[in-house]
């Protein structure tokens, strides 16, 4: 499993956009990663990114059936969905345990998962339109993040080409755009985000100790650095 400084090292993002996802995830915000192709890095990316989650919420595989009890779990709990797709594999979630799934955000669980789409029409599409889950539950994804990739097997670069933000109820807008450059900043009202908290993110990855490089090392680092920043908490817990 590779980690966030993975990630920055191959280029797959870089420490601004690192870093605001890292803010938000950090403080309660649901995720997808999506990408057409096969292994393009959705599964790899989603992991990196739970190393962001906040300190106190675990982390629990979306099977039919721990959806199925979720309902007796205690709050801040994030389930991870491994993809949206109808095979029988561990942790897919299709039809009606899908739409089980997303009404788990009715509970104030975090959730976070991965699907083949390659930008956010398709994602609703296929969660929406085929699956039949309610459209206000697609939306408190709070951030949606879509991958590219180009070469082959051999030589093949992976990266994060865009990024969707929203606040959980009205959907989400264009945040992050690579081809482009395009980003939103703390002055738009689609950042969502604290900009000095942002900025404690992106000082915290970049000063990451050069011996610290797998998904252990990263997380307790990242626990470190959560601890200091205990009024974040909060903000997760509004979001039930």
């Amino acid at each position: 499993m590779l980690s966030i400084v993975d990630l920055l090292a191959a280029k797959t993002l870089d420490l601004d956009l690192a870093a605001y996802l890292m803010a938000r995830i950090s403080t309660g915000a649901s995720f997808m990663v999506g990408s057409v192709p096969g292994g393009a890095g959705k599964t790899t990316v989603m992991c990196a990114l739970l190393n962001f989650v906040p300190i106190d919420v675990r982390l629990i595989a979306a099977t039919p059936q721990a959806v199925h009890n979720a309902a007796k779990a205690p709050p801040w709990v994030c389930y991870v969905c491994h993809e949206i797709g109808s095979g029988a594999y561990f942790a897919y979630l299709w039809a009606g345990a899908l739409q089980r799934y997303c009404r788990l955000f009715e509970c104030g669980h975090m959730l976070a998962t991965n699907l083949h789409a390659d930008d956010p029409e398709q994602a609703k599409d296929q969660i929406c339109g085929v699956n039949d889950v309610p459209t206000d539950h697609f939306n408190r994804f709070e951030l949606l993040v879509f991958l590219r990739i180009d070469g082959d097997y051999v030589k093949m670069d992976r990266w994060i080409e865009e990024v969707y933000s929203g606040d959980g109820s009205s959907g989400q807008t264009l945040a992050f755009r690579a081809s482009e450059e395009k980003r939103i900043g703390p002055g738009d009202r689609h950042y969502l985000a604290d900009s000095q908290y942002v900025a404690a993110c992106r000082d915290f990855l970049e000063t990451m100790p050069g011996n610290v490089r797998t998904i252990e090392q990263t997380r307790r680092n990242v626990v470190e650095f959560l601890k200091q920043h205990p009024s974040r908490r909060t903000q997760l817990t509004d979001r039930s």
